[in-house]
């Protein structure tokens, strides 16, 4: 398999944190290791409405080869409050950061309707950060990103005026992480090139087309206006927020790679990785089934409560 390309690139004011430092409990690892974990969120846009978070799960002072970590040093930083955030401090005094970052899943498995699900959020997860003394001037650069995807579907989405969401084509397929593992996604194609182009691939679970994509990271809010008519006087009109994420492919490469082959990735090699895909949710399955368990058993000593005692 090749060297597979993942990378994502942000960079605007520091919109707001979710970052905390912990340590590591006894049966870790490295135990009584502290390090940082959470969220950062950045406004890409100079109006503050295009918000990119990027994850962080484990970050520790030191690198593994013992050197310093300067991304801890920032990320410590914040949480100290020495760079300040848009929400807390406004814009002119909000931290200008470059965040290097890559395509992740944040997965877990819930409970819908009765039926267990898994979801698969996409989210920026880890890299370098950096604090900056100016920002590329051309907004669009500045939340993106560009991966090497399997395309095994491409489903055409007309347009929801009422939502105000445009035509688009949903992109389905796959991307790799820096281990090569394989991870399922989905992209959108807005621009009318865009959609001819992916639609006319072909692409199907049988026959998929492996290529180079890129793109930009979408966050806004979208507004609505939802106007009641009145049997007299005024009509009563409300606003409706809604928040829309979305990766939206802006390019590709002129030619695919050749499927199939060892100078890119073989059946082989995909059956592989999807079978170590299916381990590993299975492992991650088993780990929640049993945290769910722990914290629903009886602490010993607790009496239990009797039937019907729940009254709301």
């Amino acid at each position: 398999m090749k060297k597979m390309t993942n990378t994502t690139h942000i960079e605007g004011l520091l919109y707001e944190h979710k970052l905390e430092l912990r340590e590591s409990g006894p049966n870790s690892k490295n135990p009584g290791t502290k390090f940082i974990m959470g969220t950062v969120d950045i406004a890409t846009d100079d109006a503050c409405t295009n918000i990119v978070p990027v994850h962080f799960t484990y970050v520790t002072a030191t690198t593994a080869k013992g050197a310093t970590n300067a991304t801890f040093t920032t990320l410590m930083n914040i949480v100290d409050g020495k760079y300040g955030t848009v929400m807390a401090n406004g814009k002119e005094n909000a931290a200008k950061l470059r965040i290097d970052s890559a395509l992740g899943l944040n997965e877990f498995y819930t409970d819908r309707n009765g039926q267990e699900e898994l979801v698969s959020a996409k989210r920026n997860e880890g890299g370098f950060v950096h604090v900056a003394d100016s920002l590329t001037e051309d907004e669009t650069m500045r939340n993106t990103f560009k991966c090497d995807m399997l395309i095994t579907g491409v489903k055409e989405v007309e347009a929801d005026e009422e939502k105000k969401l445009p035509a688009k084509a949903v992109v389905r397929g796959a991307i790799f992480d820096f281990r090569g593992a394989l991870m399922p996604v989905e992209f959108s194609a807005v621009n009318p090139n865009a959609i001819k182009y992916f639609v006319g691939l072909g692409a199907s679970n049988a026959t998929p087309t492996f290529t180079c994509v890129w793109g930009r990271q979408v966050s806004e809010t979208i507004v609505r206006e939802i106007r009641t008519e009145s049997a007299f006087g005024e009509d009563e009109v409300r606003e409706v927020k809604n928040t829309r994420r979305d990766f939206v492919i802006t390019g590709a490469a002129k030619e695919p790679y050749v499927w199939d082959d060892e100078g890119s990735i073989t059946v082989a090699e995909l059956n592989e990785a999807i079978q170590k895909r299916e381990i590993d949710l299975a492992a991650m399955k088993k780990r929640q089934d049993e945290y769910r368990a722990s914290k629903a058993a009886p602490k010993a000593g607790a009496a239990a409560p009797a039937a019907g005692g729940f009254n709301f």
